[in-house]
C-alpha cells in the first residue's frame, strides 16, 4: 500500500502542496485530478522522487521513500511514465524493452560483448504483446506515431516488474479513441493486483476508469471518492469541472474534459 501523510511541499514563500494525506491499495487505481496550479504535478513529483519534501512522509509496504533518489525507488519496486514520453528515439521499439528489462536485472547487467538485439528478447517482446506493440517491435521509435510512443514508455516502466505505477498524464496528447484504448490498458494492470495512481486533465480517462478519484485544489485535497460522486461534487464543479460535465447514475458518462 501506498501512503502519502501530510505531504508538504513549499518553494520560497509558495505552498504547492499544503498536507496531502491519502492510500493507494494493491489492486487499486486512483486518479489525482484538479485545476493547473493545484499541485498535483508538484504532488506527483515529490511521490516519484524529483523532488524533496518540505515537510510529510512517503510509505511504499512499509518502506520509507522520502528520502531516496528514484533509481532507489524502482528497485522498491515503484516505476513512474511521464506527461511526455520518454524513450530512446534511437534505438527500435524491441529494444528499447530490451534495454530496460536488462536494466532491471543487476546480475545480467547489459554487456559491451554481446549485441543489445540478443539480449532479453523473450521479455520484451512477451511486454511489447502487453502493451499491444508487439506488431511494431523491429520499428525505429523516431517514426512510431505518439500514441505508440506513450504505450512504449509504459512497456519500459512495466520491464522492472512494478508493484506500484505512477503515471503522469498518461493519456495526454492521445485522440478519443487511443485514450479509451490505453486507460483500458491501465485498469487491466490495476486489475492484476497492481496499485496504479495518475494525473489526469481528461476526465473520459477518469470515469470508468479510476477506482477512486482525488481532487487537489490549492495544495489540498478538496474531495475523494468515485467518479460519479466527485462530478455531483457541488464544490468540484464550481472550482474546477463546471457545469458542463454530466454524470449518470452509473457514474459514466464523461465526454467533456476539464478544462483549467
Amino acid at each position: 500500500m501506498l501512503q502519502v501523510q501530510e505531504l508538504v511541499k513549499h518553494f520560497g514563500g509558495i505552498r504547492a502542496v499544503d498536507g496531502v494525506s491519502f492510500e493507494v491499495a494493491a489492486g487499486e487505481c486512483v486518479a489525482l485530478i484538479g485545476p493547473n496550479g493545484a499541485g498535483k504535478s508538484t504532488c506527483f513529483a515529490c511521490i516519484a522522487g524529483q523532488y524533496p519534501l518540505t515537510g510529510g512522509r512517503i510509505l511504499w509496504n512499509g518502506q520509507a521513500l522520502e528520502k531516496l533518489a528514484p533509481a532507489a525507488r524502482l528497485r522498491h519496486g515503484v516505476a513512474r511514465t511521464f506527461q511526455v514520453a520518454q524513450v530512446f528515439e534511437a534505438l527500435t521499439v524491441l529494444q528499447n524493452v530490451q534495454l530496460a528489462v536488462q536494466a532491471s536485472r543487476a546480475q545480467n547487467a547489459i554487456s559491451a560483448f554481446k549485441p543489445l538485439d540478443r539480449q532479453s528478447v523473450g521479455a520484451a517482446r512477451a511486454l511489447l504483446d502487453q502493451t499491444g506493440l508487439g506488431a511494431s517491435d523491429g520499428e525505429d521509435v523516431a517514426n512510431l506515431a505518439y500514441g505508440a510512443k506513450k504505450r512504449l514508455e509504459l512497456a519500459i516502466a512495466l520491464a522492472a516488474a512494478p508493484r506500484l505505477l505512477l503515471l503522469d498524464e498518461p493519456a495526454a496528447g492521445l485522440a478519443e479513441a487511443e485514450r479509451a484504448s490505453l486507460m483500458q490498458l491501465v485498469k487491466t494492470l490495476a486489475g492484476q493486483g497492481m496499485a496504479v495512481l495518475y494525473t489526469e486533465h481528461n476526465m473520459d480517462a477518469v470515469a470508468g476508469v479510476a477506482d477512486r478519484v482525488l481532487v487537489l485544489i490549492e495544495g489540498r485535497i478538496a474531495a475523494q471518492g468515485s467518479f460519479d460522486a466527485i462530478s455531483r461534487d457541488a464544490e468540484v464543479r464550481r472550482l474546477y469541472l463546471g457545469d458542463g460535465l454530466e454524470a449518470d447514475g452509473d457514474g459514466a458518462d464523461a465526454r467533456g474534459a476539464a478544462h483549467a
